[in-house]
Protein backbone atom coordinates (compact mmCIF):
# COMPACT_ATOMS: atom_id res chain seq x y z
CA UNK A 1 0.00 0.00 0.00
CA UNK A 2 1.50 3.31 -0.79
CA UNK A 3 2.43 5.71 1.65
CA UNK A 4 0.57 9.08 1.45
CA UNK A 5 2.21 12.17 3.06
CA UNK A 6 -0.06 13.51 5.63
CA UNK A 7 -0.93 13.61 9.27
CA UNK A 8 -4.30 11.12 9.25
CA UNK A 9 -6.44 11.90 12.26
CA UNK A 10 -3.50 13.63 14.26
CA UNK A 11 -2.62 15.90 11.84
CA UNK A 12 -6.38 17.41 11.04
CA UNK A 13 -7.18 17.67 14.17
CA UNK A 14 -3.68 19.88 14.50
CA UNK A 15 -4.34 21.66 11.67
CA UNK A 16 -8.03 22.60 13.04
CA UNK A 17 -6.00 23.51 16.25
CA UNK A 18 -3.54 25.49 14.09
CA UNK A 19 -6.48 27.28 12.40
CA UNK A 20 -8.10 28.14 15.34
CA UNK A 21 -5.03 29.92 16.58
CA UNK A 22 -4.00 32.05 13.30
CA UNK A 23 -8.02 32.81 13.01
CA UNK A 24 -9.18 33.12 16.52
CA UNK A 25 -11.98 31.32 16.15
CA UNK A 26 -13.11 33.46 12.99
CA UNK A 27 -14.41 32.00 10.08
CA UNK A 28 -14.00 34.12 6.21
CA UNK A 29 -16.93 34.33 4.57
CA UNK A 30 -17.09 33.07 0.71
CA UNK A 31 -20.06 30.75 -0.93
CA UNK A 32 -18.90 27.36 0.19
CA UNK A 33 -18.29 28.88 3.39
CA UNK A 34 -21.49 30.82 4.03
CA UNK A 35 -23.47 26.99 2.90
CA UNK A 36 -21.68 25.03 5.66
CA UNK A 37 -21.75 28.04 8.44
CA UNK A 38 -26.06 27.87 7.24
CA UNK A 39 -25.96 23.89 7.77
CA UNK A 40 -24.44 23.73 10.76
CA UNK A 41 -26.62 26.59 11.75
CA UNK A 42 -29.50 23.74 12.05
CA UNK A 43 -27.38 21.43 14.64
CA UNK A 44 -28.26 22.20 18.12
CA UNK A 45 -26.51 20.97 20.88
CA UNK A 46 -29.84 20.24 23.18
CA UNK A 47 -27.87 20.38 26.34
CA UNK A 48 -27.24 24.19 26.09
CA UNK A 49 -30.46 24.32 23.40
CA UNK A 50 -28.84 26.40 20.91
CA UNK A 51 -26.93 25.90 17.71
CA UNK A 52 -23.28 24.96 17.20
CA UNK A 53 -22.53 27.90 15.11
CA UNK A 54 -24.48 30.45 17.99
CA UNK A 55 -22.46 28.78 20.70
CA UNK A 56 -18.96 29.18 19.03
CA UNK A 57 -18.32 26.07 19.35
CA UNK A 58 -16.92 25.38 15.29
CA UNK A 59 -13.00 26.83 15.39
CA UNK A 60 -10.76 26.36 12.11
CA UNK A 61 -13.26 25.31 9.27
CA UNK A 62 -11.10 24.44 6.20
CA UNK A 63 -12.57 23.54 2.72
CA UNK A 64 -9.91 22.43 0.40
CA UNK A 65 -10.87 19.95 -2.74
CA UNK A 66 -14.18 19.23 -1.11
CA UNK A 67 -13.03 18.22 1.83
CA UNK A 68 -14.14 20.12 5.29
CA UNK A 69 -12.29 20.13 8.03
CA UNK A 70 -13.25 22.14 11.84
CA UNK A 71 -13.15 21.73 14.96
CA UNK A 72 -16.03 21.36 17.39
CA UNK A 73 -14.73 23.27 20.65
CA UNK A 74 -15.92 21.56 24.31
CA UNK A 75 -15.67 20.67 27.68
CA UNK A 76 -12.86 17.85 27.96
CA UNK A 77 -15.63 16.00 30.43
CA UNK A 78 -17.80 16.52 27.72
CA UNK A 79 -16.14 14.03 25.14
CA UNK A 80 -17.88 11.29 24.62
CA UNK A 81 -21.64 12.76 25.53
CA UNK A 82 -20.38 15.17 22.45
CA UNK A 83 -19.75 12.44 20.08
CA UNK A 84 -23.38 12.20 18.69
CA UNK A 85 -23.34 16.04 18.68
CA UNK A 86 -20.11 15.41 16.05
CA UNK A 87 -21.57 12.92 14.07
CA UNK A 88 -24.76 15.39 13.24
CA UNK A 89 -22.47 18.02 12.41
CA UNK A 90 -20.64 15.57 9.67
CA UNK A 91 -24.23 14.77 8.12
CA UNK A 92 -25.42 18.02 7.95
CA UNK A 93 -22.39 19.44 5.93
CA UNK A 94 -21.55 16.17 4.26
CA UNK A 95 -25.18 16.75 2.57
CA UNK A 96 -23.93 19.39 1.03
CA UNK A 97 -23.69 19.69 -2.69
CA UNK A 98 -19.76 19.70 -3.79
CA UNK A 99 -18.58 18.11 -0.30
CA UNK A 100 -16.48 14.76 -0.94
CA UNK A 101 -15.42 14.36 2.73
CA UNK A 102 -16.05 16.24 6.14
CA UNK A 103 -13.85 15.73 9.22
CA UNK A 104 -14.62 16.82 12.26
CA UNK A 105 -12.88 16.59 15.35
CA UNK A 106 -13.94 17.61 19.28
CA UNK A 107 -11.06 19.85 20.75
CA UNK A 108 -10.64 20.58 24.47
CA UNK A 109 -9.81 24.92 24.44
CA UNK A 110 -12.51 26.35 26.47
CA UNK A 111 -12.01 28.18 30.45
CA UNK A 112 -14.86 25.81 31.53
CA UNK A 113 -12.07 23.50 31.20
CA UNK A 114 -10.42 24.04 35.33
CA UNK A 115 -11.68 22.59 38.40
CA UNK A 116 -12.22 19.09 37.34
CA UNK A 117 -12.88 16.69 39.56
CA UNK A 118 -9.52 15.34 39.60
CA UNK A 119 -8.04 18.87 40.28
CA UNK A 120 -10.11 20.07 43.64
CA UNK A 121 -10.25 23.89 44.03
CA UNK A 122 -8.07 24.70 46.65
CA UNK A 123 -10.12 25.88 49.72
CA UNK A 124 -10.60 29.59 50.08
CA UNK A 125 -8.05 30.39 52.58
CA UNK A 126 -5.17 28.61 50.74
CA UNK A 127 -5.47 25.14 52.72
CA UNK A 128 -7.05 22.18 51.73
CA UNK A 129 -10.33 21.19 53.09
CA UNK A 130 -10.33 16.98 54.51
CA UNK A 131 -12.45 16.17 51.50
CA UNK A 132 -9.83 17.75 49.18
CA UNK A 133 -6.92 16.26 51.35
CA UNK A 134 -8.51 12.85 50.73
CA UNK A 135 -8.63 13.13 46.88
CA UNK A 136 -5.00 14.73 46.35
CA UNK A 137 -3.30 11.21 46.71
CA UNK A 138 -5.86 10.22 43.64
CA UNK A 139 -4.75 12.57 40.98
CA UNK A 140 -2.72 11.06 38.50
CA UNK A 141 -3.03 7.44 40.80
CA UNK A 142 -4.88 5.06 38.29
CA UNK A 143 -4.75 1.26 38.80
CA UNK A 144 -2.27 -0.07 36.87
CA UNK A 145 -5.09 -1.91 34.80
CA UNK A 146 -6.57 1.71 34.26
CA UNK A 147 -3.60 2.69 32.41
CA UNK A 148 -3.20 0.10 28.83
CA UNK A 149 -0.25 1.62 28.06
CA UNK A 150 1.14 2.29 25.01
CA UNK A 151 0.42 -0.74 22.15
CA UNK A 152 4.28 -2.32 21.58
CA UNK A 153 6.00 -0.86 24.17
CA UNK A 154 7.30 -2.32 27.00
CA UNK A 155 8.34 0.49 29.77
CA UNK A 156 8.14 3.98 29.32
CA UNK A 157 10.99 6.22 31.31
CA UNK A 158 10.66 9.96 32.19
CA UNK A 159 13.47 12.59 31.95
CA UNK A 160 12.14 14.84 33.82
CA UNK A 161 13.70 18.26 35.62
CA UNK A 162 11.88 20.54 37.90
CA UNK A 163 12.69 23.94 36.27
CA UNK A 164 14.43 24.37 32.80
CA UNK A 165 18.03 25.17 31.68
CA UNK A 166 19.59 22.15 33.10
CA UNK A 167 20.20 20.01 30.52
CA UNK A 168 17.29 18.27 30.76
CA UNK A 169 16.34 17.47 26.84
CA UNK A 170 20.15 17.11 25.93
CA UNK A 171 20.05 14.49 28.36
CA UNK A 172 17.47 12.72 27.45
CA UNK A 173 18.17 12.48 23.80
CA UNK A 174 21.71 10.88 24.84
CA UNK A 175 20.30 8.30 27.26
CA UNK A 176 18.07 7.17 24.41
CA UNK A 177 21.23 6.35 22.03
CA UNK A 178 23.17 5.05 25.37
CA UNK A 179 19.98 2.75 26.02
CA UNK A 180 19.74 1.70 22.01
CA UNK A 181 23.45 1.08 22.19
CA UNK A 182 22.92 -1.40 25.10
CA UNK A 183 20.86 -3.46 22.59
CA UNK A 184 17.35 -1.89 23.47
CA UNK A 185 14.85 -1.07 20.99
CA UNK A 186 13.96 2.76 21.93
CA UNK A 187 11.58 5.20 21.19
CA UNK A 188 11.54 8.74 22.14
CA UNK A 189 8.64 10.83 22.70
CA UNK A 190 8.97 14.95 23.17
CA UNK A 191 6.64 15.85 25.64
CA UNK A 192 8.02 19.30 26.21
CA UNK A 193 4.84 21.00 24.11
CA UNK A 194 6.20 24.40 24.87
CA UNK A 195 9.75 23.89 23.43
CA UNK A 196 9.87 20.69 21.95
CA UNK A 197 14.21 20.80 21.07
CA UNK A 198 14.23 16.82 19.71
CA UNK A 199 13.84 17.13 16.17
CA UNK A 200 17.09 19.25 16.13
CA UNK A 201 18.92 17.74 18.84
CA UNK A 202 18.39 14.16 16.49
CA UNK A 203 19.07 16.05 12.97
CA UNK A 204 15.50 15.28 11.63
CA UNK A 205 13.95 17.66 9.46
CA UNK A 206 10.64 17.30 7.26
CA UNK A 207 6.97 15.85 8.82
CA UNK A 208 5.80 12.42 9.57
CA UNK A 209 3.85 10.29 7.00
CA UNK A 210 0.60 8.25 7.31
CA UNK A 211 0.31 4.73 5.77
CA UNK A 212 -3.76 4.93 6.98
CA UNK A 213 -4.50 8.44 6.94
CA UNK A 214 -5.50 7.66 10.20
CA UNK A 215 -1.84 6.82 12.65
CA UNK A 216 1.47 8.65 12.14
CA UNK A 217 4.97 6.87 11.20
CA UNK A 218 7.66 7.81 13.72
CA UNK A 219 10.03 9.96 12.55
CA UNK A 220 13.60 7.95 12.83
CA UNK A 221 17.25 8.77 13.33
CA UNK A 222 20.61 7.02 14.99
CA UNK A 223 17.95 4.01 15.05
CA UNK A 224 15.68 5.46 17.35
CA UNK A 225 11.76 6.12 16.81
CA UNK A 226 10.71 9.52 17.81
CA UNK A 227 7.79 11.73 17.94
CA UNK A 228 7.42 15.32 18.62
CA UNK A 229 5.00 18.18 18.17
CA UNK A 230 8.04 20.58 16.73
CA UNK A 231 7.66 18.27 13.39
CA UNK A 232 4.22 19.60 12.75
CA UNK A 233 5.32 23.09 13.32
CA UNK A 234 7.94 26.02 12.29
CA UNK A 235 10.43 25.53 15.04
CA UNK A 236 10.14 29.81 15.33
CA UNK A 237 6.64 28.89 15.84
CA UNK A 238 5.24 29.61 19.63
CA UNK A 239 2.87 27.10 21.31
CA UNK A 240 -0.11 29.00 22.63
CA UNK A 241 -2.31 26.51 24.15
CA UNK A 242 -4.01 25.95 27.63
CA UNK A 243 -3.54 22.82 29.46
CA UNK A 244 -6.25 20.76 28.21
CA UNK A 245 -4.54 21.36 24.66
CA UNK A 246 -1.54 20.45 26.02
CA UNK A 247 -2.93 17.06 27.53
CA UNK A 248 -4.38 16.19 24.14
CA UNK A 249 -1.84 16.65 21.99
CA UNK A 250 0.14 13.85 23.96
CA UNK A 251 -2.63 11.37 23.99
CA UNK A 252 -2.74 11.84 20.51
CA UNK A 253 1.41 11.57 19.63
CA UNK A 254 0.95 8.56 22.23
CA UNK A 255 -1.79 6.55 20.78
CA UNK A 256 -1.92 7.40 17.12
CA UNK A 257 1.54 6.68 16.22
CA UNK A 258 3.09 3.38 14.72
CA UNK A 259 5.84 3.42 17.49
CA UNK A 260 5.79 -0.54 16.65
CA UNK A 261 7.81 -3.02 19.45
CA UNK A 262 10.03 -1.16 21.92
CA UNK A 263 11.68 -2.02 24.76
CA UNK A 264 11.83 1.57 26.41
CA UNK A 265 10.36 4.84 25.46
CA UNK A 266 12.57 7.60 26.65
CA UNK A 267 9.93 10.77 27.21
CA UNK A 268 11.89 13.89 27.53
CA UNK A 269 8.94 15.93 29.56
CA UNK A 270 8.63 19.66 29.88
CA UNK A 271 9.92 21.36 33.21
CA UNK A 272 8.02 21.82 36.15
CA UNK A 273 5.12 19.56 37.51
CA UNK A 274 1.91 20.74 35.54
CA UNK A 275 -0.44 19.35 32.90
CA UNK A 276 1.89 16.92 31.29
CA UNK A 277 3.34 15.31 33.79
CA UNK A 278 0.27 14.38 35.66
CA UNK A 279 -1.20 13.34 31.79
CA UNK A 280 1.82 10.73 31.36
CA UNK A 281 1.07 9.66 35.03
CA UNK A 282 -2.63 8.98 34.66
CA UNK A 283 -2.58 7.46 31.30
CA UNK A 284 0.67 5.51 31.18
CA UNK A 285 1.72 2.68 33.46
CA UNK A 286 5.36 4.07 33.91
CA UNK A 287 8.36 2.47 34.71
CA UNK A 288 9.81 5.25 36.08
CA UNK A 289 11.32 8.74 36.46
CA UNK A 290 14.43 10.05 36.19
CA UNK A 291 15.38 13.94 37.56
CA UNK A 292 18.00 15.60 36.31
CA UNK A 293 19.13 19.05 38.30
CA UNK A 294 22.26 20.99 37.99
CA UNK A 295 24.58 20.94 41.58
CA UNK A 296 22.82 24.50 43.10
CA UNK A 297 20.66 25.02 45.40
CA UNK A 298 18.35 26.82 43.28
CA UNK A 299 17.72 23.89 41.11
CA UNK A 300 17.63 20.92 43.54
CA UNK A 301 14.75 22.97 45.29
CA UNK A 302 12.92 22.54 42.03
CA UNK A 303 13.98 19.08 41.43
CA UNK A 304 12.57 17.76 44.72
CA UNK A 305 9.04 19.28 44.06
CA UNK A 306 9.55 17.47 40.63
CA UNK A 307 10.42 13.92 42.76
CA UNK A 308 7.59 14.75 45.36
CA UNK A 309 5.34 15.15 42.35
CA UNK A 310 6.34 11.35 40.94
CA UNK A 311 6.38 9.67 44.70
CA UNK A 312 2.36 11.36 45.01
CA UNK A 313 1.94 9.79 41.29
CA UNK A 314 2.87 6.76 42.30
CA UNK A 315 5.54 6.77 39.72
CA UNK A 316 8.98 4.80 40.93
CA UNK A 317 11.82 7.82 41.09
CA UNK A 318 14.85 5.61 39.31
CA UNK A 319 17.30 8.33 40.72
CA UNK A 320 18.80 11.48 40.41
CA UNK A 321 21.55 12.71 37.46
CA UNK A 322 23.67 15.97 38.18
CA UNK A 323 23.99 17.68 34.86
CA UNK A 324 26.70 20.30 34.20
CA UNK A 325 28.26 19.22 37.64
CA UNK A 326 31.69 20.66 36.97
CA UNK A 327 33.76 21.81 34.20
CA UNK A 328 36.39 19.27 32.67
CA UNK A 329 40.09 21.21 31.59
CA UNK A 330 40.76 19.86 28.21
CA UNK A 331 43.90 17.75 28.38
CA UNK A 332 44.00 17.48 32.02
CA UNK A 333 42.55 15.95 35.00
CA UNK A 334 41.56 19.34 36.35
CA UNK A 335 38.19 19.76 37.59
CA UNK A 336 36.48 23.32 38.15
CA UNK A 337 32.97 23.33 40.13
CA UNK A 338 31.31 26.10 38.54
CA UNK A 339 27.67 25.71 40.20
CA UNK A 340 29.22 23.69 43.20
CA UNK A 341 29.20 20.27 43.50
CA UNK A 342 27.60 17.72 45.11
CA UNK A 343 24.20 19.05 45.93
CA UNK A 344 22.04 16.01 43.47
CA UNK A 345 24.06 13.23 45.64
CA UNK A 346 23.18 14.47 48.84
CA UNK A 347 19.53 15.37 47.60
CA UNK A 348 19.12 11.97 46.63
CA UNK A 349 20.64 10.35 49.90
CA UNK A 350 18.64 12.69 51.83
CA UNK A 351 15.21 11.71 49.55
CA UNK A 352 16.28 8.05 49.83
CA UNK A 353 16.71 7.78 46.18
CA UNK A 354 19.71 6.55 43.84
CA UNK A 355 22.73 9.10 42.75
CA UNK A 356 22.96 7.56 38.73
CA UNK A 357 25.92 10.15 38.34
CA UNK A 358 27.67 12.86 37.34
CA UNK A 359 27.28 14.42 34.15
CA UNK A 360 30.48 16.77 33.68
CA UNK A 361 30.16 20.17 31.22
CA UNK A 362 31.98 18.79 28.05
CA UNK A 363 32.45 21.71 25.18
CA UNK A 364 31.85 18.64 22.60
CA UNK A 365 28.29 17.68 24.25
CA UNK A 366 26.71 20.94 23.53
CA UNK A 367 28.21 21.19 20.00
CA UNK A 368 26.99 18.17 18.89
CA UNK A 369 23.28 18.60 20.41
CA UNK A 370 23.25 21.90 18.30
CA UNK A 371 24.63 19.98 15.44
CA UNK A 372 22.23 16.72 15.85
CA UNK A 373 24.63 14.51 16.30
CA UNK A 374 24.30 14.01 19.86
CA UNK A 375 27.30 12.43 21.18
CA UNK A 376 26.73 8.69 21.88
CA UNK A 377 26.15 8.61 18.54
CA UNK A 378 29.11 10.91 17.02
CA UNK A 379 31.73 10.07 19.56
CA UNK A 380 30.95 6.79 21.30
CA UNK A 381 34.17 6.15 22.69
CA UNK A 382 34.11 9.90 23.85
CA UNK A 383 34.98 10.13 27.79
CA UNK A 384 31.09 12.34 27.46
CA UNK A 385 29.11 9.42 26.11
CA UNK A 386 30.92 6.82 28.23
CA UNK A 387 29.12 8.86 31.28
CA UNK A 388 25.67 8.62 29.60
CA UNK A 389 26.84 4.74 28.91
CA UNK A 390 27.18 3.99 32.43
CA UNK A 391 24.13 5.55 33.53
CA UNK A 392 22.26 4.08 31.23
CA UNK A 393 23.55 0.49 32.50
CA UNK A 394 22.28 1.77 35.93
CA UNK A 395 18.85 2.61 34.71
CA UNK A 396 18.62 -0.88 32.56
CA UNK A 397 20.02 -3.08 35.69
CA UNK A 398 16.70 -1.32 38.06
CA UNK A 399 14.51 -2.01 35.23
CA UNK A 400 15.83 -5.40 35.04
CA UNK A 401 15.32 -5.95 38.59
CA UNK A 402 11.98 -4.90 38.64
CA UNK A 403 11.19 -7.75 35.81
CA UNK A 404 13.01 -10.42 37.54
CA UNK A 405 10.53 -9.33 41.38
CA UNK A 406 7.56 -9.63 39.70
CA UNK A 407 8.48 -13.02 37.81
CA UNK A 408 9.36 -14.28 40.99
CA UNK A 409 6.70 -12.49 42.50
CA UNK A 410 3.60 -14.29 40.23
CA UNK A 411 1.87 -17.34 41.59
CA UNK A 412 2.80 -20.93 40.30
CA UNK A 413 0.39 -22.92 38.67
CA UNK A 414 0.98 -26.45 40.14
CA UNK A 415 -0.91 -29.38 38.46
CA UNK A 416 -1.08 -33.23 40.46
Amino acid sequence: MPTRTGFGRFGRWFQAIRNRQQTHGEIVSNPQEQEIIAALSGVNDPERNADVITLGMVQGLQISDGVVRFALEIDPREAEAKEPLRMACIDAVRKLPGIVKVVAVLTAHSDRTTNTPTSPRPATNGSATPEQSNLRPQVGQAAAADKPGIPGVSKVIAVASGKGGVGKSTTAVNLALALAAAGRRVGLLDADIYGPSIPRMLGISGKPTSPDGHKLNPMENFGIKCMSIGFLVDEDTPMIWRGPMVMSALNQMMSDVNWGTLDVMVVDMPPGTGDAQLTMAQKVPMAGAVIVSTPQEIALIDARRGLAMFERTKVPVLGIIENMSYFAVPGSDEKHYIFGHGGARDTAAKLGCDFLGEIPIYQEIRETADAGTPIVASAPDSAAAQVYREIAEKILSKLDATDRATQRDAPRIVIE
